[in-house]
C-alpha cells in the first residue's frame, strides 16, 4: 500500500511539475521541488529528502531551493532539537497567483465590453441586414462568466487570507 502512495505522489508530482512548470516559468526541477513540497504538506520535506527522492544533485536542489525562497514560493521552518530546514509551500503565493487571475479577467472585461460596445454601434449605425449584424450574445454570456468567476476565486482568498484553511 505505501508502494503504491509513493508512485501515486511521484507521479503526480512530475504532473504538478509540468503544469507548475509552464504557469511559473520555472526550470523543470523547481518545479518538481515545488511540487513534491506541495503534496508533502505541512509536515515539510527536508533537502536531504528531496536529494534522495528526487534524484538531483545536492547543488542543483540547493540551487532551485534558493530560487523558490527568493521567489517567496517555499519557506522554511525548524523543529526543537532538530538542525534540519523543513520546506512548505508558502500559503502568499496562492493569494498572488490569485490576484493575477483577477487582474487577467478584469482586463479581459474590459476588453470585451469595449469589443461589445464597438460592434453595437456599427450594428445600428452601419448594418442594415439583420443576417449580417454582430452577434452579441457571446459577449455577454463571457463577461457573465468573468464575473462569476472573479467573485468565487475572491471568495476563495477571502478565506485563504482570514485562514479559514490550514495549508
Amino acid at each position: 500500500m505505501k508502494d503504491n502512495i509513493c508512485k501515486e505522489k511521484m507521479a503526480l508530482v512530475e504532473k504538478l511539475g509540468v503544469h507548475l512548470e509552464n504557469r511559473e516559468q520555472l526550470a523543470p526541477v523547481a518545479a518538481r521541488i515545488l511540487s513534491y513540497i506541495i503534496l508533502t504538506g505541512k509536515k515539510g520535506t527536508t533537502f536531504e529528502d528531496m536529494v534522495t527522492i528526487l534524484c538531483a544533485s545536492k547543488s542543483t536542489i540547493s540551487t532551485h531551493l534558493n530560487h523558490l525562497q527568493d521567489l517567496n514560493k517555499i519557506m522554511y521552518f525548524t523543529k526543537t532539537g532538530d538542525r534540519k530546514k523543513y520546506f512548505v509551500i508558502n500559503k502568499d503565493v496562492i493569494v498572488q497567483h490569485i490576484d493575477k487571475m483577477v487582474s487577467n479577467w478584469q482586463e479581459e472585461r474590459k476588453l470585451h465590453l469595449e469589443i461589445k460596445e464597438y460592434k453595437r454601434i456599427i450594428n445600428d449605425n452601419k448594418i442594415e441586414n439583420e443576417e449580417e449584424k454582430f452577434d452579441l450574445n457571446f459577449h455577454n454570456d463571457y463577461i457573465k462568466f468573468l464575473d462569476g468567476a472573479t467573485s468565487s476565486i475572491e471568495e476563495l482568498r477571502t478565506k485563504i487570507t482570514n485562514n479559514k484553511f490550514n495549508i
